[in-house]
C-alpha cells in the first residue's frame, strides 16, 4: 500500500504556483467543479458511535476541500474501519493475541492511508495547498494574549 516516488501535485496547487513544471494543464473551462458542502451529509449506511463521531468531524473539518459526491464512499469505509478498530482493540487488550495485534496495526495503517488520501494529515493538507501549520512566535503569542485580556 505504499506509494513510490513523489506524489503528484494537485492541479489547483500547480495553478497557484504558476505551473513551475510547464506541463500543459487542463483549461479552466474544462475543469469540473465539485460542489462544496454546507451541511454534513447523512451516512449511506449505519455507523457505530465512534464511526458516527468521525463522520461528523471529518465532514466539518474538510468542508472546504472534500466532495460529498466523489469522496463519500471513502469516508464511509474509513468510518466503518474506525468502528471495527474499536472492537478489535478491545479484543487485543482482553486476549493479547499476536495475530489480533497485527490485524489492529494493519487496520491502523489502512485508516491512516485513507485519511491521508483525503487530506487529513498535516503533510497532505500542505501538499494539497489547503493549509499550512505555522508556529506562533513569542511576539504573536503576547499580542494574542494582550488582545484576549482587552476583551
Amino acid at each position: 500500500m505504499t506509494s513510490r516516488g513523489r506524489p503528484p501535485k494537485p492541479i489547483e496547487q500547480k495553478r497557484l504556483l504558476g505551473n513551475p513544471g510547464r506541463r500543459p494543464l487542463p483549461k479552466q473551462s474544462e475543469v469540473i467543479v465539485l460542489p462544496a458542502i454546507t451541511t454534513t451529509p447523512e451516512p449511506p449506511r449505519p455507523l457505530g458511535t465512534y464511526g458516527t463521531e468521525l463522520w461528523n468531524r471529518i465532514w466539518s473539518m474538510g468542508m472546504t476541500w472534500v466532495s460529498p459526491i466523489s469522496d463519500i464512499d471513502l469516508f464511509m469505509m474509513i468510518c466503518e474501519m474506525i468502528d471495527e478498530r474499536v472492537s478489535l482493540r478491545v479484543q487485543v487488550l482482553r486476549d493479547n493475541r499476536p495475530e489480533d495485534r497485527r490485524a489492529l496495526r494493519q487496520l491502523d495503517s489502512q485508516i491512516m492511508h485513507g485519511l491521508s488520501l483525503l487530506g487529513f494529515t498535516p503533510t497532505d493538507r500542505s501538499r494539497l495547498g489547503i493549509a499550512e501549520v505555522k508556529r506562533q512566535s513569542k511576539l504573536e503569542e503576547l499580542r494574542a494574549k494582550q488582545k484576549a485580556d482587552e476583551l
